[in-house]
Parts: structure tokens; C-alpha cells; sequence
């Protein structure tokens, strides 16, 4: 004849040992169960192998009380959520370990039934949890970006180009040296010439002296030296919008 009763009492310690603070005997008025003999709750969390668990918002009561010939007839059973659970979801839960409770008549079984739950609650919250993260991932990839500020024409472009060539030649002018602002007016450099030859030659200042001196040529340039500085002065002015825009 089966000694249900030690069988019983042999599964509780096994589990005080193993569950340690998460297993607690309760008033059976607590347990939401009907019936008068020892009570007992398991409380469960998701199964994470992590030691910082990312389910913290999730959190569950397995509440059991062995019947009188337990293993081989199932236990009570009732869940009660302590954190983050749904009604709906502790009725679907509860359905599944009561089923796994049948197939597991004639051995003790209430860790079997922790693991399921354990098991389901990760992979229940799991899902959640992956669904939020795409709906975010789809957010995002639906942001548009509005520009701001002025957009750019011709008249704007031209009217800024006019104001930077000014400034750009006050700048050259106080950076020349008074031999080249005092030479002849035939032999006199541009700015954009001294420039150029400046950023050619550490020595610009001496070079231009010399050449006022001994009245050498002119210096030429390419056509293309030209349109690449109208390219140049085009992406500064676009860079100085945009600097603006932002700023604004």
C-alpha cells in the first residue's frame, strides 16, 4: 500500500531545498483553493539564463495543495499574477498545467509544473516583448525628415556670392604686403592672384616682392581654376544655409 503521505512530505523538502525563497507555505484562506490541508506557493518568474533578468515586469504565484492520495491523483492547483500578468493569460496557464498534471499521475510533479510555467512565461512575454521591438524598428524606419529654412535659388545664390567675393577680398587685401599694393598698376597682382600664388609658396610675400621689382609677367591661370572656385563658393553657401537652418 502507497504511503501518499510521506510521498508528499518528501516532495515538500525536496522542493524547500531546491526553490529555497521562492517556496513559502500559506494559509489555505490565501490560497484561493478549496480545501483545508497545508498550502503552499512557488513564486515564478521567466526562465532567463541571464543573472540580470529582462522579464522583471512579469512575475506569478503557483498556489498547490496535495490532495489525500497525491501523486496519483493530480493536485490543487491555482496562479495568481504578483506582477505585470493578465487575467486571460492565468487562465490559459492555469488549463496547461492542470493537463500536464494528468499526464503525470503516480510520480511527484509540482517542479515539473514550476518548469512548464517558468517555460511559458518566457516564451509568452518573450513574444511581447519581440512585437514591441519591431513595431519600434517600423516607427523609426517611417520617420521622414522636413528640411527647414530658406530654399535655395539662383537670386539667393547670387546675392550671397556677391557679399563672400567682397569679404573675400577684404581678407586678401589685409593679408598682401604693402610691395604689392604699391606696385605699378600694370604690374599690380589681383587678389585672387596673390592668393593663389600664396597658397602655392610659403614665400608668397618675398615672391610677389620680387616680381614687383623686376617687373615679370602676370601671373595666368586656367579657365578651370574658375569653375572650380564657383563649385567651391556653391558648397560653402549650401554649407552656410544648412549651418543656419540648424541653428534656427
Amino acid at each position: 500500500m502507497t504511503d501518499y503521505a510521506q510521498e508528499q512530505e518528501m516532495e515538500i523538502e525536496a522542493l524547500e531545498a531546491i526553490l529555497m525563497d521562492e517556496f513559502k507555505e500559506i494559509h489555505s484562506s490565501e490560497s484561493g483553493l478549496n480545501t483545508s490541508n497545508r498550502c503552499f506557493q512557488i513564486t515564478i518568474t521567466p526562465q532567463d539564463d541571464d543573472e540580470e533578468s529582462t522579464y522583471s515586469s512579469v512575475r506569478l504565484a503557483l498556489i498547490f495543495s496535495h490532495t489525500e492520495k497525491y501523486p496519483d491523483e493530480p493536485p490543487l492547483l491555482n496562479v495568481s499574477s504578483l506582477k505585470g500578468i493578465q487575467s486571460a493569460d492565468l487562465k490559459i496557464l492555469k488549463e496547461k498545467l492542470e493537463q500536464e498534471a494528468v499526464e503525470n499521475l503516480g510520480m511527484a510533479m509540482v517542479y515539473t509544473l514550476v518548469t512548464s510555467a517558468k517555460d511559458w512565461l518566457s516564451e509568452r512575454f518573450a513574444e511581447e516583448t519581440g512585437a514591441e521591438d519591431a513595431e519600434d524598428d517600423e516607427a523609426k524606419k517611417e520617420e521622414v525628415i522636413i528640411p527647414h529654412g530658406e530654399p535655395v535659388t539662383i537670386e539667393t545664390f547670387l546675392a550671397w556670392r556677391e557679399r563672400f567675393e567682397a569679404e573675400l577680398a577684404l581678407e586678401r587685401a589685409k593679408l598682401m604686403p604693402d610691395s604689392a599694393l604699391n606696385a605699378p598698376k600694370e604690374k599690380k597682382l589681383t587678389g585672387r592672384q596673390w592668393f593663389e600664388s600664396g597658397r602655392a609658396s610659403g614665400k608668397a610675400a618675398a615672391a610677389i616682392a620680387e616680381e614687383s621689382d623686376e617687373d615679370e609677367d602676370d601671373i595666368d591661370f586656367d579657365d578651370d581654376d574658375f569653375e572650380d572656385d564657383e563649385e567651391d563658393m556653391l558648397e560653402h553657401y549650401l554649407a552656410e544655409k544648412t549651418d543656419s537652418s540648424s541653428h534656427s
